[in-house]
């Protein structure tokens, strides 16, 4: 667990992944990967129209795939199920829309790092004190970045990602108020380049970032 909590610090940068069909998961994946990235996570389905045993089934495809060189976890992460097919996958950290202490509990309990949503103080505080290793502040783009510098101030104890409307030509903003990570979706993962199979276009997204994030 630890090599992942130190992976997220060194890196800062999880593509979230959502809606891409599974034979274009691992093309999409490495294109980002040549683009510098590290961290996926694979999104659960909130509505069930895709069953959670086939994003589980995803997920371990990433995971045999990638054999460590890529840290592969799960996204919209609502039920303790979900956190256990996680880890009969081989996901690596469990990251939610929500503070829900059960899913934490469960999540510490199979050995993977927690990673739930918050945004007032009060939801930050119970989301650590439930065991959190990080914070997901989202969404955090109605706010700003200077919302996490004012968070932060009697919070400076808790580890921020910052999530929503956090975008290539913002993300330092977020970094210099005191994220220590951010999750990134559609701006990386573009549907519309994965139509046309333009996995070079894919890499190039993937690599504004990771330069950015190199130059910090």
């Amino acid at each position: 667990m630890q090599q992942t909590i130190d992976s997220i610090l060194k890196e800062k940068l999880i593509v979230i992944v959502r809606g891409v069909a599974r034979e274009k998961l691992i093309p999409f994946a490495e294109a980002v990967y040549r683009g510098g990235v590290r961290l996926l996570e694979c999104t659960y389905d909130a509505c069930g129209n895709t069953p959670d045993e086939e994003i589980a089934s995803n997920i371990q495809m990433l995971c045999e795939h990638f054999d460590g060189r890529m840290l592969i976890g799960a996204g919209t992460v609502l039920t303790e199920h979900q956190v256990e097919l996680t880890k009969k996958a081989g996901g690596r950290f469990i990251i939610s829309p929500d503070t829900n202490p059960a899913v934490i509990a469960r999540t510490k309990k199979e050995g993977l790092v927690s990673i739930p949503g918050a945004l007032t103080p009060t939801e930050v505080s119970a989301a650590h004190n439930a065991g959190a290793d990080f914070v997901k502040l989202f969404p955090v783009g109605i706010f700003g970045a200077k919302y996490i510098k004012d968070i932060k101030a009697p919070l400076s104890h808790i580890r921020f990602l910052a999530v929503g409307g956090v975008g290539s030509d913002n993300m330092k903003e977020y970094f210099d108020c005191g994220a220590c990570g951010i999750g990134v979706g559609s701006s990386i993962v573009n549907h519309s380049l994965l139509a046309q199979n333009d996995f070079a276009a894919i890499e190039a997204c993937a690599r504004k970032y990771t330069d950015c994030i190199r130059g910090l």
